[in-house]
C-alpha cells in the first residue's frame, strides 16, 4: 500500500511513517554520522524500538503534538525524516529532521523544511518556531538559518548518541 503525501515540494513527497519504514530507518539511525548528532536516539537502536516509535505517532498527530514525515525525492526511496514536535499545544513546534547520509548535500533538509513550515502555517497556524543543532554539525545550522531560523542561546544538552552533553545552538523563527 502507498502511503498518501501529506506535503509535496519541487523534488520532494514528504508523507506519514509506516511500520514497512521500520527496517531502513533503523539501519540508517545506527549508522553512527546520523545518531551523534541527535538528541534522542540511541547508537544500537532496534527494529522493536523503532516500530514502538512509529506506534507513538497517531496519537500524537490527535493531540497536535508531533507530525512527522518521511522525506523521498518524488522518484526515490526514502532518504530521512522531518518533524515537528512540542511538549503540548500550548508550546511553539521544534523542527528536527535528519539523512540518511547518501542524501547529504542535495538540499534536501532545505527544500522539507520550507515544505513543512508552510504546512504548519497553512493547517496549524504556527507562526513561531524553535529548532536546535548540536555545534559540530555546522551543515544544520546553515539549513536552519535558511530556513529563517535565528540564534537565541546556547548550551550542553544531552545527545543520547553520544552518551554525554554537547554543545548546543538553540534557534527561533517567528513569522
Amino acid at each position: 500500500m502507498t502511503e498518501a503525501i501529506e506535503i509535496e515540494t519541487q523534488r520532494l513527497a514528504l508523507r506519514r511513517l509506516v511500520p514497512a519504514d521500520a527496517g531502513p530507518f533503523t539501519e540508517a539511525v545506527n549508522d553512527p554520522r546520523v545518531y551523534r548528532m541527535l538528541a534522542s536516539i540511541p547508537p544500537g537502536q532496534t527494529k522493536a524500538q523503532t516500530l514502538a516509535w512509529i506506534a507513538t505517532q497517531a496519537r500524537q498527530r490527535e493531540e497536535n503534538t508531533g507530525h512527522y514525515f518521511v522525506i523521498a525525492p518524488k522518484s526515490g526511496a526514502p532518504s530521512g525524516i522531518i518533524s515537528a514536535t512540542r511538549g503540548s499545544p500550548a508550546d511553539p513546534f521544534e523542527i528536527g529532521y535528519w539523512l540518511m547520509p547518501p542524501a547529504w548535500g542535495k538540499g534536501y533538509c532545505t527544500e522539507a523544511g520550507n515544505g513543512i513550515i508552510r504546512w504548519l502555517e497553512d493547517t496549524r497556524a504556527s507562526a513561531a518556531l524553535v529548532a536546535g543543532y548540536f555545534a559540530d554539525n555546522p551543515a544544520s545550522g546553515k539549513v536552519l538559518r535558511k530556513l529563517g531560523f535565528l540564534p537565541c542561546g546556547r548550551g550542553p544538552m544531552f545527545s543520547k548518541g553520544r552518551g554525554e552533553p554537547s554543545d548546543h545552538i538553540m534557534m527561533a523563527r517567528i513569522a
